[in-house]
């Protein structure tokens, strides 16, 4: 080992000496050079140089650059040998650090050839590994086709396949839930049969068709036989047909899709049986039950019950033995207005109401007719739609009971006159076509609708039978010597009142105006009714009488009849301003006539101004019998007007127009010459209004 150090250190010597002769050669070089150095470029380097920040150092110091390069160059060679001795200082460590990375390299060497051997046996087993899943992919492929093939030909045989449990049921078992459910399977098989395309290119087919098709006869006739069973079922007397049809048909529907599908013609032929069982089940009870509403009928009206017929006439007096309430309502609402408060409510059950006598204005019997019908159609519907899943079937089967009905319809609807009756059965239909939008149930739009445009141009007739009476009629037949209101003035109101009060939630415009023609009609029978008393007082009483009666019934008819009232009201206050001038002249024609006369200083200055001879009669006549004046109109009005609150609003006018007469006429006395003389006999205000007063009390 000290060999080889030695051995370095001369060769590190030698190094040293050769790098010393060659540093001074070069020094030597540049001395004999310098006269040969180019000064080109030279401009450039000083340029470059010019910014140098350690050139610009040594210039400022004043160093001279030779010196300068010198001391570099003695540093140079200090650091040199410096490190050369450094290196001769760690040379054991640089001889270790050689062994072990000779040792190093060795092993490097061996890993070398390890790792290659395994990158070969690598590479082998890739190669196999990557057969290995070609093979894997190629049997998953195998397998899923192997799957798949398996899965159709399993479907196929299983819905092919005919089993023995399932001929048994379909040919000798009843026909219960378990058969409807052998039927859902034979349907499936049936359908495979007809669909699949794979099926109809298979042998099998050949062998399992005509049993299937055997299977599906006997399946068919079998449920035919028992399905019209149950529909001949329908046909036994008080039978509850819906119970029949949501407890026990319905289980059995599944029966009537088999044949839709696999029975077309016998499927008919089974909807033939149940629409003529229905049709003749449904068309025997709405007749049976039409007969026994027929004996629970009321006959309110007549073609001679009228508005404007006499009372005196061959109708009136046949109708004498009826109870007043049926006789009064021909014309007045009353109680029946509660059939539409009872719109929904179930149907009459005839026997007990004929049981207890009772009996029912037509409409009564007309909405519950129609109820019954509505609860029928409306299961009916709903059956045939859930049964046989369709909607026409529904029309067929109550073609029969419509022309029942209709056939009722037609024969009552002719001879009816009730024209209330008539506004009540309208409004009926309305409700109904409104509770069965509710339902959502479409299946009576049409006869609903027909049955209302049957009503509408029968009223118009009869509501024209009432107009023309009143048109037509004989004022003297008419006419009676009283100046209480007249009874066809109350059938008018209450007619009147009843159409109103039934139009209020419908605002039916052209009933508005026909009301509107039956209102002159009557205006113009009344004012001839009134000509035909010989005094021009009665003529007035017998007006307000009958305008005070009409507008009190009208009240009774709400909002709907104000427009009507408001007409009445005026022609009330019209005659009691014309009443009350007439009884004031009955009592005090003198006064008023002079009042008149002297009312204005205009009709003063024409006719002269009056003196204390022309007004002292007429004073002391008022002074002497203004009470009993008083008290003998108090009379005339008591026994003049039926309404007792109105007479006493027609007597306070007569006396608040006296009042007046009597203020005017003493204003005059005051302002004629020596009037002065006339005030002891002067009756003052304050008394009049006293008397005023206590017939207002009395009031």
């Amino acid at each position: 080992m000290q060999a080889e150090i030695s051995v370095k250190m001369q060769d590190t010597d030698k190094e040293t000496f050769d790098l010393g002769l060659f540093v001074g050669e070069l020094t030597l070089d540049e001395d004999a050079s310098s006269d040969d150095i180019s000064l080109e470029g030279l401009q450039e380097e000083l340029e470059e140089c010019k910014n140098d920040k350690e050139v610009a150092n040594i210039l400022s110091k004043g160093t001279k650059l030779r010196e300068y390069t010198k001391g570099v160059e003695n540093n140079v060679r200090q650091v040199e040998l410096d490190s050369i001795q450094d290196y001769i200082a760690e040379s054991d460590n640089l001889v270790l650090l050689h062994d072990q990375i000779r040792d190093c390299d060795i092993i490097l060497s061996q890993m070398e050839t390890i790792l290659s051997g395994f990158q070969a046996e690598i590479g082998s087993i890739s190669s196999e590994i990557k057969s290995l899943q070609e093979k894997s992919m190629d049997m998953g492929l195998k397998l899923k086709n192997r799957k798949g093939a398996e899965s159709k030909l399993s479907k196929f045989v299983e819905d092919i396949i005919v089993p023995p449990r399932m001929i048994d049921t379909l040919i000798d078992g009843e026909v219960n839930e378990e058969y409807l459910r052998t039927l859902e399977l034979l349907s499936k098989k049936l359908k495979f049969l007809e669909v699949d395309s794979m099926v109809k290119g298979s042998k099998a087919l050949k062998d399992i068709q005509p049993e299937l098709e055997r299977l599906r006869q006997k399946a068919v006739a079998k449920v035919f036989e028992f399905i019209t069973q149950k529909f001949y079922a329908l046909r036994k007397p008080k039978t509850n047909i819906q119970i029949l049809q949501q407890s026990v048909l319905l289980k059995y529907k599944y029966v009537i899709h088999f044949l839709k599908e696999h029975g077309k013609d016998i499927y008919t032929e089974v909807r033939a049986v149940y629409v003529d069982t229905m049709n003749k089940v449904l068309s025997a009870h709405f007749r049976a039950y039409i007969q026994a509403l027929e004996k629970l009928q009321l006959d309110i009206a007549t073609a001679t019950d009228l508005i404007g017929v006499e009372t005196r006439s061959a109708g009136f007096l046949l109708r004498g033995r009826e109870p007043l309430k049926y006789r009064s309502a021909v014309f007045a609402l009353g109680e029946r207005i509660n059939i539409l408060k009872e719109i929904d409510q179930p149907a009459l059950i005839p026997h007990i109401a004929e049981a207890n006598s009772i009996k029912y204005p037509y409409e009564v019997l007309f909405r519950s007719l129609h109820k019954l019908l509505m609860d029928t159609a409306t299961s009916e519907y709903l059956f045939c739609d859930d049964f046989f899943a369709e909607e026409s079937i529904f029309h067929e089967i109550f073609a029969g009971p419509f022309q029942v009905i209709d056939e009722h319809f037609n024969t009552v609807l002719p001879n009816y006159y009730d024209a209330i009756g008539l506004m009540l059965m309208i409004r009926i239909i309305h409700q109904h076509q409104l509770i069965m939008f509710r339902r959502r149930i479409p299946c009576l739009d049409s006869f609903l609708d027909k049955v209302n445009i049957s009503l509408w141009p029968r009223f118009k007739m009869v509501f024209d039978m009432h107009l023309n009476s009143l048109r037509s009629a004989n004022v003297k037949a008419l006419w009676e010597d009283d100046v209480h209101p007249h009874y066809v003035m109350r059938r008018y109101a209450e007619f009147t009142a009843s159409l109103v009060h039934l139009n209020v939630e419908y605002g039916d415009g052209q009933l508005d105006m026909n009301l509107e023609r039956l209102r002159m009609a009557v205006d113009d029978l009344l004012v001839k009714l009134a000509r035909t008393f010989a005094k021009t007082k009665s003529q007035t009483v017998f007006l307000i009488n009958n305008y005070d009666m009409t507008i009190a019934i009208l009240k009774e008819a709400g909002a709907g009849g104000l427009k009507m009232q408001e007409h009445f009201e005026e022609l009330l206050k019209s005659n009691i301003g014309i009443y009350v001038e007439e009884l004031l002249l009955e009592h005090f024609a003198d006064l008023i006539k002079f009042v008149k006369n002297n009312a204005s200083e205009d009709t003063i200055s024409s006719a002269g101004r009056p003196t204390v001879a022309d007004v002292d009669p007429l004073v002391k006549d008022f002074a002497n019998r203004w009470k009993v004046a008083i008290e003998l109109m108090h009379k005339d009005v008591i026994t003049s007007f039926s309404n007792f609150l109105c007479g006493m609003e027609i007597l306070k006018a007569a006396l608040t127009q006296l009042l007046l007469y009597y203020t005017r006429l003493s204003e005059c006395v005051k302002k004629i010459p020596g009037g002065s003389a006339l005030n002891k006999d002067l009756v003052s205000i304050s008394s009049i209004l006293f008397e005023i007063k206590k017939y207002s009390r009395t009031f």
